[in-house]
């Protein structure tokens, strides 16, 4: 069973490997125990996802090992 996060507070942040454009990031927030929401930057009134703590972590530490690229 899944519960609705309110995000109305949330501090929202890219990642620093983002540029100065506004181009294609996500934007995730920190401060919710246990999970992680993303969202758009380009939609930043629209839907965030919520993802569990430890599959958000799990998840980047595989893009991470992948070696994928940003372009």
């Amino acid at each position: 069973m899944s519960t609705a996060q309110d995000l109305s507070t949330a501090t929202w942040r890219k990642s620093s490997y983002s540029n100065g454009e506004g181009g294609s990031c996500l934007e995730v927030a920190d401060g919710f125990p246990g999970v992680m929401p993303v969202r758009d930057s380009k939609v930043p009134d629209g839907p965030a996802l919520v993802f569990p703590a430890g599959s958000w972590v799990a998840f980047v530490g595989a893009v991470s090992a992948s070696g994928a690229s940003s372009t």
